[in-house]
């Protein structure tokens, strides 16, 4: 299989760098194993970021450094005062912008001779192959698994590498996947987890230097790969625990039997990776369930408000972890956190009414689906949780 990569050389030979250019990427330029031919390669190639956030901003600033002629950002989100922590191509200043016009501006700063293409819009099976059609490397700063194997069968299709990272709490993970060379995503993960089975970055938190040591770690791949020097991660998982400062690597083999990319795929087109990956319709209660009818369905913020306002004893399970309720929690709430559930049912009584929040509402239904299983039966899902009580409740809230 081709690869865009084998064309580099050539297009590299028809780019010349300015006297600027040549001061700006001088050490890079004394360097044997970049040189003048390997910056030219840089200038000549294409990157396709997808997202701006925690990952894609060291991404964006050091390949945008590096030299690289063409970035493309994929991203449809704005900044949030949570992005600060870690999301280092925004600003305070930024809060309530789309962050790729912040990201547009930080990265011309840095570099105003790279090319910036922005794609404000989600990543779909129909945009796909249009969007990364014209990138020689995409690079995948994710943080949901529709999208990973969205990317990860647009660049099998394409035959383009993919360079993967991916973060949560304290550990980092990163590869490269790379068409004809090596196994794909899906060699790695042949089958999604289970719909809220592992928490997002919202949920379990994520240490704030944690991205910009794997987003650099892509960009360093990248650039090899641009280069051709180097031994790129193609096979190699690399495991990253910032807690214990140590590093891992597993080797991950091609599956023959991979529908993607093995011996006789079997997926030939992009399909539909919210249903793939059991997302459509997660959060929603099943139709037969009456919102807000005692142990169906949901109640809104409103609904709780109301029935509190009217003196009614209304008993609110909180399933969040405790570093949480010390931000903010509902007035007369009871913390019993979704991982301690199983041990501590004795607290709970079966013949009560109980509406379950936590902070958005996924892990609510999830202790909402494990206490059904033990015989409850008058539960009812907070919906939005205790963001939705921020917003619609109490907006002096600390929001997190």
């Amino acid at each position: 299989m081709n690869s865009p990569l084998d064309s580099l050389a050539a297009r590299a030979g028809q780019v010349n760098l300015s006297s600027q250019e040549v001061a700006r990427y001088s050490r890079h330029l004394i360097m044997p194993e970049v040189g003048m031919d390997g910056q030219k390669r840089l200038k000549a190639a294409s990157v396709l970021l997808i997202g701006a956030g925690g990952l894609g901003s060291p991404l964006g600033l050091y390949l945008a450094a590096a030299g690289v002629g063409r970035i493309g950002l994929v991203d449809f989100d704005v900044v949030d005062f949570s992005n600060l922590q870690r999301q280092v191509l925004h600003g305070t200043p930024d809060v309530g912008r789309p962050k790729l016009h912040s990201a547009r501006d930080r990265l011309q700063a840095i570099n105003p001779e790279v090319r910036l293409d922005l794609y404000e819009t989600h990543l779909t099976s129909a945009n796909a192959l249009q969007i990364l059609g014209p990138y020689d490397v995409v690079i995948d700063g994710t943080d949901n698994f529709p999208t990973r194997y969205l990317v990860n069968d647009a660049c099998v299709l394409l035959g383009k590498p993919n360079v993967y990272g991916s973060i949560f709490r304290f550990d980092g993970q990163a590869t490269v996947f790379y068409p004809g060379r090596g196994p794909c995503y899906r060699c790695l993960y042949p089958e999604p987890p289970p719909p809220g089975e592992v928490p997002s970055c919202a949920e379990g938190g994520v240490l704030g230097v944690l991205p910009g040591l794997v987003g650099c770690i892509q960009a360093t791949e990248a650039v090899k790969l641009i280069l051709g020097r180097g031994e790129p991660l193609i096979g190699r998982l690399l495991l990253y625990d910032a807690l214990e400062m140590r590093f891992r690597e597993f080797k991950v083999r091609r599956n023959p039997m991979c529908p993607m990319c093995g011996d006789n795929p079997t997926i030939k087109q992009l399909i539909d990776y919210d249903q793939f990956c059991g997302v459509r319709g997660q959060e929603a209660p099943p139709a037969a369930q009456a919102a807000g009818s005692p142990g169906l369905g949901e109640t809104t913020v409103e609904q709780l408000k109301q029935r509190l306002d009217r003196g009614e004893k209304v008993f609110i399970l909180d399933v969040r972890n405790p570093e949480e309720v010390q931000i903010c929690r509902i007035p007369g709430s009871v913390l019993l956190p979704l991982p301690s559930l199983p041990q501590r049912l004795r607290e709970l009584n079966r013949d009560q009414e109980m509406i379950v929040h936590c902070k958005s509402g996924m892990r609510s239904q999830r202790a909402i689906d494990f206490l059904r299983q033990q015989g409850f039966t008058k539960l009812s899902n907070l919906k939005g949780g205790i963001l939705a009580w921020a917003d619609k409740i109490d907006p002096t809230m600390p929001k997190y």
